[in-house]
């Protein structure tokens, strides 16, 4: 039909890159259609108020969450503590009844404490007694002992030393009694030492440094005045213990005789009365000195040429006796130096190892009176009480307890 035209006949490598041409295109169309849908899917959206942006809604921290909050909610929830129980009610107070008075009982009951040495003959303490081996009467009525118990502890103790110009063997037994005593001491103790001749002195107060106490005794070496004022002095100690808390105890080295105190036998014996927890131990001194002057039938002079006779010293032997009694101790009478260690041995048994006992007195009255006391130690039974030696043999015992006590005045 077209004989003018020429018919071109395509190559098949030619027909084969045309259809991967057309192919091509086609992927092409394709791939643009399918990006912007992709891309719009993976554009960022803004976050709900319950997406935490991991697909899982957030969780609130409740209002009593104890831990730190992090984006997926609190680290640590407590658990809610249970509420107290409400108060109960207060007490229903009686209706008061009209035209009839308000009154008011307050009771106040006193406890007494009495410290009892048990010991044999020999001074040796007696261990392992019992409340129902103890039976306490105040002014003959037996009271009923409420607390007991056996006290071993350091000491509170005042050494209140007599230093005067009155005889040099006074003076030497005198020292020598403190050094033992000094010795003895432990370092738990509390100690503070006096001495006395027309006044006291104190060298040092109380003190658990026994290098301190020797430093003190050393400073007696030259005498000044030749009275010994024992009443005062001892007076003076028991004014000041009496602001010192807890159980104390006076350490009295003396001949005993008083010379010039202002105060009287009667009044030293009040104050003694007066005080509570002190217990006097006296340790006598100038035995040989006495015991010369006897044999030679004179009086042992003192200081400026003061006779004091054999009549005198049995007088002061007498009433440092009623003062250790008064209150609980024991009078010491050494002869002879080597004496002081064992007798100051025997007192530091009686002070750290005694009985201690308490009970409410059946007579309630605080009216200051003086009440007498006595200290019984029996067998469990109510028989008497057996103790023996080492080797078998009976040995008696012997109870000391202060004589008495001052009640509490109150004044109505």
């Amino acid at each position: 039909m077209f004989p003018n035209r020429k018919v071109m006949t395509l190559h098949p490598r030619s027909i084969n890159l045309v259809r991967l041409m057309l192919m091509l295109a086609a992927s092409l169309f394709l791939l643009s259609a399918i990006i912007p849908v992709s891309a719009q899917d993976q554009s960022p959206s803004p976050q709900s108020p319950s997406d935490n942006g991991n697909g899982k809604p957030k969780q609130d921290a409740p209002s009593e969450a104890g831990g730190p909050t992090g984006d997926i909610g609190p680290y640590a929830i407590p658990k809610k503590t249970t509420e107290a129980p409400p108060p109960p009610p207060p007490p229903a107070t009686p209706a008061k009844v009209e035209g009839l008075p308000d009154y008011s009982i307050k009771v106040n009951v006193p406890l007494v404490n009495v410290d009892v040495m048990v010991t044999t003959k020999s001074g040796q303490f007696v261990p392992g007694l019992k409340k129902d081996n103890f039976r306490l009467f105040e002014d003959g009525s037996q009271q009923q002992i409420t607390n007991f118990n056996v006290s071993k502890a350091p000491i509170t103790a005042v050494l209140l030393v007599e230093f005067a110009s009155t005889n040099y063997t006074f003076i030497i037994d005198a020292l020598q009694a403190s050094y033992a005593f000094a010795n003895s001491l432990q370092k738990d103790d509390w100690v503070a030492v006096s001495y006395f001749d027309m006044l006291p002195h104190i060298l040092v107060d109380f003190t658990q440094d026994k290098h301190a106490v020797y430093g003190a005794l050393n400073q007696m070496r030259i005498p000044g005045f030749s009275e010994t004022n024992v009443f005062d002095a001892l007076y003076d100690t028991l004014d000041r213990l009496d602001r010192v808390e807890g159980k104390k105890y006076i350490i009295l080295v003396t001949t005993g005789v008083d010379t010039f105190s202002r105060i009287k036998l009667d009044t030293i014996m009040k104050k003694i009365k007066d005080t509570k927890d002190v217990t006097i131990f006296p340790i006598s001194v100038g035995f040989m000195a006495r015991e010369w002057a006897e044999a030679h039938g004179g009086a042992a002079r003192r200081g400026m040429g003061i006779p004091v006779d054999r009549m005198d010293y049995l007088q002061a032997d007498n009433e440092m006796r009623t003062f250790a009694s008064m209150t609980g101790g024991r009078a010491y009478f050494p002869r002879f130096q080597a004496e002081y260690a064992e007798d100051f041995q025997d007192i530091g048994s009686d002070i750290r190892n005694q009985y201690s006992l308490s009970y409410h007195p059946t007579n309630s009255k605080l009216d200051g009176t003086y009440r007498k006391l006595k200290v019984q130690v029996v067998a469990p039974d109510g028989g008497q009480l057996k103790v023996k030696d080492q080797k078998g043999k009976e040995q008696k015992i012997e109870v000391v307890a202060r004589d008495g006590y001052t009640a509490k005045h109150t004044v109505d």
